[in-house]
């Protein structure tokens, strides 16, 4: 799920793939894992784009990520020669894209477009190949290649063509790690709440054609962690991604909580039985004892946790009563959010995340968020649906594993400024 870029909360942008389609094709790496790094917008640890090298080996592997309004973009190399792409790396969707030339109808992005044609391992997909007959409604194009159209629930879309090419990580030795055959949409007509950092989406949820399924078997196992920096720290500073085998989360101080299978693969969903506001507890829902299994997932591309309206209310007098200001009432631009007039970060309340057999603490740094008006909001906000979404903000200073082969998410409390 991707979400419109503000450092404060709003309303959720809910992914609809409008066409769910295609097998991946085998890639070519060996079954170490690797990792990669994200670092801050403008950090000058950033490592110049290298040419690609032989078959990759066991090393951990590291790509440039910049943070930037509420979104953590990761970045890698595509095509050969390679070229640099910036997307967005989102768990709540799946597909690979990118803004590609030739491009008519898209967003403005400050780097170059990725041009197909000069990359010599860039290969469309044809309309007959088996990829292309898992689209739901199989669209050809004029040139017998396979088009996609993949949207989402604020009428953001992509539409092009579906490829595959070859995707290079930096690995932390200096050496490139080349993976060919990765399916990818080439974006020709881009529309949304896109801003010019960004060339694209980078999915990392559980479909079948996302970043994560199309690695997994290459590099020990469908599973991946990532340490997302709080946005308001030192932009010089960089966390962590890291996929395949050794990207465990374990030792002191984690706890596990089970995914959830559903009918759609691609969301992480998790179960959240209540939340604590320092020593009050406060149940998921106020008017049943019972909650429904798989009732949030998380998502990397949605900045605050979004979560019903009447726990989201319950939440937020209890916020208010261990809060020694007025919370703002008077500025149009803030709206219903709940937001305090401070220079500083509040000194509390805690929260605790009650999920299915895992407790996550929550301090001020990952509850509340800069907002543009001076001040500080409450990075959490309502829905009037039955669910909701643990966003990226609550995900911050925390290694969180993804094991979607044993089905279950791990949280770890960590420094991700260290990592």
């Amino acid at each position: 799920m991707v979400f419109p870029r503000s450092f404060h909360p709003c309303f959720a942008r809910i992914i609809c793939v409008l066409f769910l389609f295609l097998h991946f094709s085998s890639i070519e790496a060996n079954s170490g894992g690797f990792s990669i790094k994200l670092f801050r917008k403008r950090s000058p640890h950033i490592l110049p784009r290298r040419v690609l090298k032989g078959s990759p080996n066991a090393q951990t592997i590291q790509t440039k990520i910049s943070a930037y309004l509420g979104q953590h973009l990761l970045e890698l190399s595509i095509g050969n020669p390679p070229v640099k792409i910036i997307g967005i790396a989102d768990t709540g969707s799946d597909l690979i894209w990118t803004q590609c030339v030739p491009c008519d109808n898209c967003y403005k992005q400050l780097n170059r477009l990725f041009d197909p044609r000069k990359s010599y391992t860039y290969t469309n997909i044809s309309c007959q190949s088996e990829q292309c007959h898992k689209l739901d409604t199989g669209v050809c194009s004029p040139q017998n290649g396979c088009n996609y159209s993949y949207g989402y629930g604020d009428s953001s879309l992509t539409q092009g063509v579906l490829a595959q090419e070859t995707v290079t990580f930096t690995s932390t030795t200096g050496k490139d790690v080349p993976l060919k055959g990765v399916v990818f949409g080439c974006g020709h007509n881009n529309t949304g709440s896109f801003n010019d950092h960004e060339m694209g989406i980078i999915g990392l949820g559980g479909g079948p054609v996302s970043l994560i399924s199309q690695i997994g078997s290459s590099f020990g196992g469908k599973k991946f962690s990532q340490c997302l920096l709080p946005f308001h720290t030192d932009e010089r500073i960089s966390s962590r991604i890291s996929f395949g085998k050794g990207s465990e989360v374990s030792g002191l101080g984690v706890v596990s909580t089970p995914l959830v299978a559903k009918q759609d693969p691609t969301p992480y969903f998790v179960t959240l039985l209540g939340i604590s506001v320092t020593n009050t507890y406060l149940p998921f829902s106020s008017s049943s004892k019972t909650v429904a299994k798989g009732n949030m997932f998380l998502d990397s591309g949605t900045p605050p946790t979004i979560i019903p309206q009447d726990l989201y209310d319950r939440v937020a007098d209890q916020v208010k009563k261990h809060v020694n200001l007025t919370p703002i009432t008077n500025d149009p631009e803030l709206g219903t959010q709940l937001c305090y007039r401070t220079i500083k970060n509040l000194d509390g309340p805690t929260l605790k995340v009650h999920f299915e057999g895992a407790d996550v603490l929550l301090t001020p740094t990952q509850t509340f968020i800069p907002s543009k008006n001076g001040g500080f909001c409450f990075a959490f906000t309502n829905t009037s649906s039955d669910g909701g979404v643990y966003g990226n903000f609550a995900q911050s200073n925390y290694l969180i594993g993804f094991d979607v082969e044993r089905r279950v998410v791990s949280f770890k409390p960590t420094d991700c400024t260290k990592q």
